[in-house]
């Protein structure tokens, strides 16, 4: 008694196992966590170096580099890219996916030891770092405002009462406050006032940081009682400095307010925030990876009425963006589909078998097998996302295939007049090596993916691990539980839909022009071939896509105006532009951010109604949104949907970019510029835009040195009074309950507009005595690069750009690189880099692995039927399915993306199925002492029942996908219509393809056979 007939005798045994396995299914599903896509943990560890005053320059070469050459060093560093603005440097590491986070943490703090004795003294803090993960993008907006409070006391709400409790809730990394509208004490020098008081700028300074102190001070223990001494040495806000006495005047004291104005103000003074118009405080909350992104938003809904309750009544709270919103939907969607996908399947089951037991018995192996699926799921430590959803769903087209086959065979031997138990026992058993075949060669096709490098690998394994795990379920089921139904539920008269009079012509049909074909072989033959070289055609010359873009919700702009704008103008500029976007019926609110991350740079989120019932997509939001954006003069605005995942660290104005180095830096900055024109008049690429800001407005100060020295003026004097009066100056700390807060010291607003007011700046030389910085130097109007950018050490240019309508990825690095081979010196090299980066590598590695899986696919064939020959009969078919599916996106304007690709992977799993039950049949046949012709011909026709109800089940599947149904549905259409396009062609190629090229390779084996008959003999190998 074999496995398969031990079940058929013991139904309760058979029946608990398949309750337990819905039982466990079941409670799997409901403690699955939810998320958009699978858990992406891209090891990314960003360094922030921040030195008020500093020009970009003098951050590259005194702090960025000196990090740079200590990071070089890391272990396991992947990329290494660097941007030095006005008084900052931020320098992103990435580093390879099998990188520990943490371990690599440890080395970058080392490094920064190791770095801290080469960096300036003048640092107002060390250079900190933060682990970060591009891949995971915000999951929650908020904005607090006021019409009655000052901002800083708004920024002091949010982040005591909203952030802290934010940060508390499980599963969140972290809140982010764009606005940093934090309270700072700011003097304001009035310059004129000093230089007629003989007061010199450090003077100011050194009285504030004098007055300004919290120092412990200790206790007083007497015999019976110790007191605590404090003192009034803190001052909290601008009144209490006012009284501060700066110097003495001709006995009299000249007081703080006297010669300056102190003001309680924010301290990013340069960076604004408003949402709807409204200036306020936004903060976005980013999610730990692996958490459930539904449940951390159910968990901050809880907290909601507490948090608003906790705020005065005149500030408002706004939750401006939810991401779990878009996240139900897609899911909600996702759900749906799949539940239409099974009915879809069981209706075609039922339409074939015309048997509400047969229809039963064949349709139980598809919730058996997906329900089964998710307990797996939970073990492995997955979740219930897009992809994994989206292979259950792909699954659902053939986990029914096996318990057809078994069905099938089952009436089979029914219909020769066996009780149903026998007819059981010995139809499984007769499959048993058929469903093996057929089960292990599908499974086996997605295992490369499960290897995939890159991200985009690790994001698919999970996808790879269903749907093979799916398949490998359908197979047992169809082995076990399909079997001991149909001994059970099937009569002994049970017959199949086979005298149907629309199947009974189709049969005909096929029968008459199957024998036609395999007398005209060499026809046959050459229309196979002429279909390989057309597959291989459409696979070189259809353009190559990338992850197809996904609605949710919103839309990112970035902003760009021109080098050396003023902060009010960006503003403006930014306040100009909100109702332009608010204008559009799709857009329900605009969240604006100027002076960010760079001075002449904002950025814009246009937050769309919700899709349904916003029925356009919002790459047509954003098409009807770019030339709005962009008609306020001096202000450039490139709006993109946020990518399915986020590879780069780098901020860009688009989603792609093409990365420039070299050591000569002149040359990379002509030949930049002029690679970047030239992209402008390419039609492949849009939204281009280049880091490249060397035309800054400077005021530069030129020291007469001798001159000074006669006056008793070092450099130094001149710096550090030029850095107290224009660096905003951090000059002391007031200590707070719940935060540290900055007293920031610089001239009047006023006389910072100009370079030519540098004049009105007195110096204080050993003396006493008053001297005018123009005596002392020449102020001379020049040009300089707004930031200084660095990729693994060395200066870049990062280009970013966008796809034009029409044109795909592949297309765009294509003619990128066939232009950069041309305009590029030996000097200047070029690579692709963030998402660019790994579309590149990815269309690699799917390419080869495509292959991988029809070579892993010839070896388990051959390995099952102990030939090099049938495997090849069985893989003929595939050219003919990769023709189908090519052909039908190019005719529907698709391009081959990564779903483009996983359509072709299936194919190659579905078409062999049908010349494994072709083949299997023949062999028996011919083993019964038929020819190969005639076994090929019977096997084809009698075998055509089951291979019509599985492909056409299949296909029923993926017709939600294929008509891009549901939310996102549009993303996933190519993956759909590959598949069903590549079936219906291979399906009739493979009925006639298949037994023609099985009586070639019986010929070819019997000739084999029969000539090495005498050395077997030889060697006594039987036969």
């Amino acid at each position: 008694m074999n496995l398969t007939e031990l079940f058929v005798r013991r139904p309760v045994l058979t029946t608990t196992i398949m309750v337990a396995m819905l039982f466990f299914g079941v409670i799997a599903y409901r403690n699955l966590p939810v998320s958009a896509l699978p858990q992406v943990d891209f090891p990314t560890i960003s360094v922030l170096a921040t030195l008020p005053g500093a020009d970009p320059d003098t951050m590259a070469s005194s702090v960025a580099t000196p990090i740079e050459k200590q990071f070089s060093s890391i272990e396991g560093l992947r990329t290494m890219n660097s941007t030095s603005s006005q008084g900052k440097t931020t320098i992103n590491l990435q580093f390879d996916l099998s990188r520990k986070i943490d371990a690599a943490a440890m080395d970058v703090q080392a490094a920064i030891t190791r770095a801290s004795g080469l960096l300036p003294p003048n640092m107002p803090s060390p250079p900190s770092f933060s682990k970060v993960n591009p891949a995971e993008r915000p999951i929650y907006y908020l904005v607090l405002h006021s019409d009655a409070m000052p901002l800083y006391k708004v920024n002091d709400y949010a982040e005591t009462y909203v952030s802290n409790a934010l940060s508390m809730v499980p599963g969140v990394a972290q809140v982010l406050n764009y606005s940093q509208q934090k309270f700072t004490v700011r003097v304001y020098i009035k310059p004129d006032l000093l230089a007629a008081k003989q007061i010199g700028i450090n003077e100011v300074r050194n009285a504030i940081v004098a007055q300004n102190v919290n120092l412990p001070l200790g206790t007083l223990d007497g015999k019976h009682q110790t007191n605590t001494l404090k003192a009034s040495g803190q001052l909290m806000d601008a009144k209490a400095y006012d009284p501060i006495i700066v110097s003495y005047v001709e006995g009299q004291p000249v007081r703080l307010d006297e010669v300056a104005t102190v003001k309680n103000s924010v301290y990013a003074d340069k960076v604004f925030c408003y949402y709807n118009g409204k200036k306020c405080v936004a903060l976005a909350v980013q999610r730990q990876p692996g958490s459930n992104t539904i449940e951390i938003v159910d968990d901050i809904e809880k907290l909601m009425p507490a948090i608003r309750a906790s705020l005065p009544p005149t500030v408002k709270l706004e939750v401006v963006y939810d991401m779990s919103q878009s996240i139900r939907a897609s899911l909600d969607d996702v759900k749906l589909t799949l539940a239409l996908a099974v009915i879809l399947v069981i209706v075609v089951v039922f339409i074939f078998l015309r048997n509400l037991s047969a229809t039963f018995i064949a349709s139980i192996a598809i919730p058996l097998s997906i329900v089964s699926t998710f307990a797996v799921m939970y073990l492995f430590g997955y979740s219930l996302d897009n992809l994994s959803l989206l292979a259950l769903v792909l699954s659902v087209g053939f986990v029914v295939d096996d318990a057809i086959v078994v069905l099938e065979n089952v009436v089979r031997h029914l219909e020769m007049g066996k009780r149903p138990f026998q007819a059981a026992v010995d139809g499984v058993k007769q499959i048993v090596f058929t469903i093996v075949s057929m089960t292990s060669s599908l499974a086996i096709v997605f295992v490369p993916i499960m290897f995939m490098s890159g991200i985009y690998g690790r994001v698919l394994h999970e996808f790879a691990v269903t749907i093979t795990v799916a398949i490998v379920i359908s197979g047992v089921v169809a082995l076990v539980v399909t079997p001991m139904l149909s001994s059970r539920l099937l009569r002994p008269q049970s017959r199949l839909a086979e005298s149907d009079p629309v199947f009974g012509a189709m049969l005909r049909f096929y029968k008459r022009t199957l024998v036609l074909a395999v007398h005209h072989r060499l026809v046959t033959m050459l229309i196979s071939v002429f279909i390989l070289g057309a597959s291989v055609y459409f696979f070189i010359a259809l353009p190559k896509g990338f992850v197809p873009p996904v609605d949710m919700n919103y839309l990112i702009g970035f902003c760009i105006g021109e080098q050396g704008i003023s902060p009010e103008a960006m503003q403006g500029k930014l306040q100009e532009l909100q109702p332009m976007i608010r204008a559009n019926p799709n857009v329900r609110s605009v969240l604006n951010v100027a002076g960010y991350p760079q001075r002449n740079q904002g950025f814009t989120i246009a937050f769309l109604n919700d899709r349904p019932p916003r029925k356009v997509t919002a790459q047509k939001v954003m098409a009807e949104l770019f030339p709005v954006v962009n008609s306020i003069p001096g202000l450039l605005t490139f709006y993109s949907a946020p990518p399915l995942i986020e590879i780069s660290t780098e901020i860009s104005a688009s989603p792609y970019q093409l990365i420039l180095q070299s050591t000569d830096t002149p040359s990379l900055f002509k030949n930049a510029q002029k690679f970047t024109y030239a992209m402008f008049a390419t039609p492949e690429i849009t939204g281009v835009n280049s880091n490249l800001y060397i035309k800054n407005p400077e005021a530069y100060i030129d020291i007469h040195r001798d001159k000074a020295f006669s006056l008793g003026i070092t450099a130094e004097d001149l710096e550090q009074s030029a850095f107290s009066s224009y660096g905003s100056r951090e000059i002391s700390n007031i200590y707070g309950t719940t935060d540290t807060y900055k007293v920031v010291l610089e001239v009047e607003k006023d006389y910072q507009h100009y370079p030519d007011q540098l004049s009105s700046l007195y110096l204080k030389n050993r003396s006493g005595e008053m001297v005018r910085l123009d005596v002392v130097a020449d102020v001379k109007a020049r040009t300089g690069p707004l930031t200084v950018n660095h990729y693994g050490q060395f200066p870049s240019v990062t280009i970013s750009f966008d796809t034009a309508p029409g044109f795909s990825i592949g297309q765009a690095t294509d003619t990128l690189r066939a232009m950069a081979s041309k305009m590029l010196p030996d000097s200047v090299r070029f690579k692709f880099g963030g998402t660019a980066e790994a579309f590149e590598g990815s269309v690699r590695s799917l390419s080869i692995l495509l292959v991988v899986a029809i070579i892993i696919i010839f070896m388990i064939l051959s390995c099952l039927y102990e030939s090099f020959l049938h495997p090849l009969t069985i893989i003929a078919g595939l050219p003919s399915a990769a023709f189908g599916g090519l052909l039908v996106l190019w005719l529907f304007g698709f391009s081959l993306d990564l779903y483009g690709f996983v359509g072709l992977f299936m194919l190659i799993g579905i078409v062999k199925k049908n010349a494994i039950m072709v083949v299997d049949f023949a062999l028996e046949a011919e083993a019964e002492g038929k020819t190969p012709l005639d076994a090929a011909v019977e096997g084809s026709v009698v075998r055509f029942r089951p291979i019509m109800m599985t492909t056409i089940a299949a296909i029923a599947g993926m017709t939600p996908i294929a008509i891009g149904f549901g939310a996102g549905g549009d993303s996933r259409q190519p993956l759909g219509l590959a598949v069903v396009g590549g079936l219906l062609l291979s399906q009739v190629v493979t009925l006639y393809l298949t037994p023609v090229v099985y009586t070639y390779m019986a010929g070819l084996q019997h000739w084999l056979d029969k000539r090495g008959a005498k050395a077997r003999e030889i060697r006594g190998i039987p036969s």
